[in-house]
């Protein structure tokens, strides 16, 4: 049991980080939109990256190249890009439009959560590596355990991070707030954004 309680401590450590992948979880939440679907890709996405790195990180190891790395990068700078500029064309739409009647169909929803979780080198840096080499030596039971310490914290942080933000919704009802929201979602993945070019470019 003690290894399980490691894993959930370490993967809890690492993932409260906030990032793109958090950060668009949270507007979910807001928007009231696809939340629980949103929250178990997310938490699928790291079970999956997790044991991946677990059982089978040196062969991973060898193929994350710094070339896959800088591919992986650009991918997710154009995601970005594309991602920023769409919340700059909506800023100025009201919030009851913003909010309510938004039209975002599930597909689309489900793309941009899978980009924002698989496009992000550091989900590979945190789960696949960062976990794998640390559990590297564990015994197999004691890799499970691990694994599933490290996954438990996954779903929790997700789903009380999606759901608090719907239930915050509540008492985020107006035009102004919503517009600072956005505003602030934008300047975070702008600096992200430039973060990512630092690296591309370093």
């Amino acid at each position: 049991m003690s290894y399980f309680i490691l894993g959930f401590f370490t993967g809890l450590s690492l993932i409260l980080a906030i990032g793109a992948q958090n950060i668009f979880v949270i507007e979910q939440g807001l928007k009231k939109q696809f939340v629980f679907i949103v929250c178990a890709i997310c938490a699928l996405s790291d079970f999956l990256l997790i044991f991946l790195g677990i059982f089978i990180f040196h062969y991973f190891e060898s193929f994350f190249s710094p070339l896959v790395e800088l591919i992986l990068n650009i991918l997710l700078f154009l995601f970005l890009i594309h991602f920023i500029w769409k919340k700059i064309k909506n800023i100025s739409i009201n919030f009851e439009i913003n909010q309510r009647n938004d039209t975002a169909s599930l597909s689309s929803v489900i793309i941009k959560t899978v980009g924002f979780t698989y496009l992000n080198p550091h989900v590979y840096s945190d789960t696949v590596f960062f976990l794998g080499n640390f559990s590297k030596s564990f015994l197999i039971y004691q890799k499970l355990l691990f694994g599933f310490g490290a996954t438990l914290s996954s779903i929790i942080f997700f789903f009380i991070l999606g759901y608090l933000s719907k239930f915050l919704s509540n008492y985020l009802n107006s035009n102004k707030v919503w517009k600072i929201i956005n505003i602030s979602i934008i300047l975070f993945m702008s600096a992200l954004s430039i973060y990512v070019l630092i690296n591309i470019l370093g």
